[in-house]
């Protein structure tokens, strides 16, 4: 979504003496638009509604408002309206963004469909329909970092944070001293700096006057000396600008700006060399050598609306011409906010043209190996999510997000993960299990995950450090087996889940399990129980003529009557189990037979003893 932290046009309203409008009646609502004040444009545009005059061009007015404010219920609200008539397919796309950044996937995918068919050829098509079920994949990443909201918060926009030594700069919107901007109705951004204590803890936040305008300023990135700053502002500051004489209107742009720190204060503040009136560029990211800037522009030559650039810097600090990173990372929406690693490793930035949660996502593209992944969840939500740098020496990170409404700041402590791969075998000839069910339990007991194992027999889990875990697997011929998970620090770990071959004895005249026994007094059917049972259903469905009288038995505690009524409910419950595995019941019966025939004829009986008359046995009426 393009917000104030993305690369735009600002401008100086001189007088507005004429304006192109769909008609008179959404001309005061057209100017504000013009003017990029989508607060006041959105009043206008729905008097226009509440006067019954509004009609597809001012829904679809009313949507780009709230899509450029970031307001995802109004947005989808009006894309619905106005999507009731054909539109472009970029509003489709827009329409599935503000969906996804509620939480309706189902309902944002349906847009996608839209879009997807009237731009088939757009790469975000393309990566759309060669997987649907991206959310499925993004929600099995395993959890990278921990994060959590900075103090130094306040209730306007704050965002863009990088640490460099024990200061962390960051962009605010937090003063109060100049006009709002008509965008969202917030003060122009400023540029700060906080203290980084020894406890991690972030305070005293103080405007760096020298470095802020009248205008938009921030973020900023820092030479590992911290002498060197290269920051976004607007070129106002150089006094240029481009005049739109239909509307009567100075047009700026967003600029890169260079600084030097001398006696401890910035000066020398230059506009670097590939800036133009003609096109924004912003977020800039210094690598650690200084020997490259990376930064996002909307310059020509991209592939879509801001791309991600980068520029060599020579020994005597001149710049050489900017190159486009490319589709490995560039998309025909918006990437925005570049970081690259201390290790020139990997290139962190933000995205609004790739398969993810919704809004902007975090992703990580590993320059080696030119693979781009999404940063999964906490890092990224439905909301817009930007701006993730990293300290190694501090072994913190830093994350801006709008998950709570206002663009806020997050630490981002690295997570303590396990990879771990679950192999399933057969325990008697060590074959792979190919489709075999594997469930992960947690310390609580409760079914975090089910997966299905591949044609190596394996499934993958993220699992958290020092936590206790279990496994479940099964598959049909095997009886289940279950395996606890040892607590580790990771980074990975191997299990190897064999299962025991289901064997049954099957005589003339009966199918022998081991028994199934009942708790006293009880007639439910227990967890080993529903294992012993198993087997025979898949016994039967293996031999689909035959049919099973079911006898239950009881042990000598208790009257006789009691004892026959329990065990004839003992047999119907165990009917009902193996009807609900798709038994027919017209291949079962079954039937109680008390206390009449123990399996051990004894008279003070031991509680064993007891225990194994309590049973049930399978006769074979037909084969």
């Amino acid at each position: 979504m393009k917000k104030i932290y993305i690369p735009l046009l600002s401008l100086i309203i001189l007088s507005i003496t004429s304006l192109r409008a769909q008609n008179k009646d959404t001309q005061p609502a057209d100017k504000h638009f013009t003017r990029l004040e989508y607060v006041s444009a959105a009043a206008e545009y729905l008097k226009l509604t509440e006067q019954d005059k509004a009609d597809s061009y001012v829904y679809k007015q009313l949507a780009e408002s709230y899509y450029n404010m970031f307001n995802p219920a109004q947005a989808s609200k009006w894309y619905a309206m106005a999507t009731q008539s054909e539109q472009e397919a970029e509003t489709y796309y827009r329409y599935a963004q503000m969906l996804k950044a509620q939480g309706k996937y189902d309902e944002a995918n349906k847009q996608l469909e839209k879009f997807a068919s009237k731009s088939p050829e757009d790469q975000r098509a393309i990566n759309y329909r060669a997987n649907p079920n991206y959310l499925t994949s993004l929600l099995k990443l395993q959890k990278q970092y921990d994060v959590k909201a900075l103090d130094i918060n306040s209730d306007k926009s704050d965002f863009g944070a990088v640490l460099n030594n024990n200061t962390l700069f960051f962009a605010s919107a937090r003063g109060q001293s100049k006009k709002n901007y008509g965008w969202n109705d917030e003060p122009y951004l400023d540029i700060y700096q906080a203290t980084y204590n020894k406890d991690g803890s972030i305070t005293n936040a103080v405007a760096v006057a020298e470095l802020n305008s009248k205008w938009h300023d921030g973020p900023v990135t820092i030479s590992q000396d911290g002498n060197t700053m290269y920051f976004a502002s607007e070129s106002f500051k150089e006094n240029s600008f481009t005049k739109d004489k239909s509307n009567n209107i100075k047009l700026g742009q967003v600029n890169i700006f260079k600084a030097t720190k001398l006696a401890d204060v910035w000066s020398k503040i230059t506009s670097v060399s590939f800036n133009s009136g003609s096109y924004s560029t912003s977020n800039p990211s210094l690598s650690r050598d200084g020997k490259v800037l990376y930064f996002s522009s909307n310059m020509s030559g991209g592939l879509g609306g801001n791309d991600i650039w980068m520029v060599k810097i020579n020994l005597d600090g001149s710049l050489d011409k900017p190159v486009n990173l490319g589709n490995k990372i560039n998309t025909e929406a918006d990437e925005s906010f570049p970081f690259i690693s201390h290790d020139n490793k990997e290139l962190y930035f933000a995205s609004t043209g790739r398969s993810g949660f919704g809004g902007y996502d975090v992703y990580k593209h590993t320059i080696a190996t030119a693979e781009t992944v999404n940063m999964g969840k906490p890092i990224n939500t439905e909301k817009d999510d930007f701006a993730f740098t990293f300290n190694p020496e501090k072994s913190v990170g830093f994350l801006s997000s709008n998950r709570t409404g206002v663009d806020n700041i997050y630490q981002a402590i690295p997570a303590c993960g396990v990879e771990m791969l679950v192999v399933v075998t057969n325990l008697k000839t060590g074959e792979l299990l190919t489709n075999a069910k594997v469930i992960l339990f947690d310390s609580k007991k409760n079914s975090v995950a089910i997966e299905t194992t591949n044609e190596k027999g394996e499934v993958s889990y993220s699992l958290e450090c020092n936590e206790n875990y279990a496994i479940q697997a099964s598959k049909d011929g095997f009886e289940s087996g279950s395996f606890t998970v040892a607590q580790s620090k990771g980074p990975s770990k191997h299990l190897d889940a064999p299962l025991e071959p289901i064997v049954v004895i099957i005589t003339e005249t009966e199918v022998i399990l081991n028994p199934i026994y009942f708790e006293f007094d009880k007639s439910e059917i227990t967890e080993q129980g529903a294992e012993e049972l198993n087997k025979l259903v898949q016994v039967m469905q293996n031999n689909t003529d035959m049919v099973i009288m079911v006898k239950s038995h009881t042990d000598s505690e208790g009257i006789d009557s009691y004892n026959m009524n329990l065990s004839d409910k003992r047999a119907k419950s165990t009917v009902a189990y193996l009807n609900s595995k798709g038994i027919e019941a017209g291949r079962l019966d079954g039937k109680g037979y008390g206390e009449s025939e123990p399996k051990v004829d004894c008279q003070k009986c031991t509680t064993e003893e007891h225990a194994l008359n309590r049973r049930s046995e399978f006769m074979i009426v037909k084969k």
